[in-house]
């Protein structure tokens, strides 16, 4: 595990950025904070909340993966829907941001992770500063175009597994360009088509 005490702390005055990651269950969401926590956690301090709604799995698997060291992952169990914890009532959200605040007042970066949810998810602008919303290849073709506020509106969307669009009959070509008519402007919504495992 990599160690942090070489992070200076913070001089800013801004609070630290919060990115809220989103998306349906099984598109990617967990790899991908774990990637963006091994690839940051050398310049910055950062923290990782995630939801579940009945387990703490994504924290676990986030610790066992040496994303970052155990304190500086929380695991909410949200008992209920996944947007209902990041959008209506995102309280049990930031009560567990202020508890890691406590502990890390340095932090540069907090990730919240949701739960798996359906493409109407977003994040209150209480609770996130900028969102990333992954999909997998695997749901179909179709899902860029059905669209849905995480697929137009996230500051980022990731269009995850593309190794297997030709074992569930996807066209990738189909799907990008579907994207690009969802998000027109690729300046300031950028998405991405990736394999995060590879």
């Amino acid at each position: 595990m990599t160690s942090l005490h070489h992070i200076p702390h913070r001089t800013k005055k801004l609070p630290p950025l919060r990115v809220g990651i989103g998306g349906p269950v099984g598109s990617g969401k967990t790899t991908l904070l774990e990637m963006l926590c091994k690839a940051m956690r050398e310049q910055y301090d950062l923290i990782a909340i995630t939801n579940d709604i009945y387990t703490k799995e994504d924290q676990r698997l986030l610790t066992v993966s040496g994303a970052l060291p155990a304190e500086r992952i929380m695991g909410v169990e949200t008992g209920g829907c996944p947007h209902t914890a990041i959008r209506e009532d995102c309280s049990i959200n930031l009560e567990a941001i202020d508890r890691m605040l406590e502990k890390f007042p340095d932090a540069d970066v907090i990730f919240v992770e949701s739960g798996g949810d359906n493409l109407a998810a977003t994040f209150s602008p209480e609770l996130s500063d900028l969102t990333i919303y992954v999909i997998d290849v695997a749901a179909g073709e179709k899902i860029p175009r059905k669209g849905g506020p995480g697929i137009t509106k996230s500051d980022l969307f990731v269009i995850n597994k593309t190794d297997l669009a030709p074992h569930v009959g996807a066209n990738l070509e189909v799907m990008k360009q579907d994207t690009a008519r969802m998000r027109p402007d690729a300046e300031r919504r950028p998405w991405v088509m990736t394999n995060l495992k590879t």
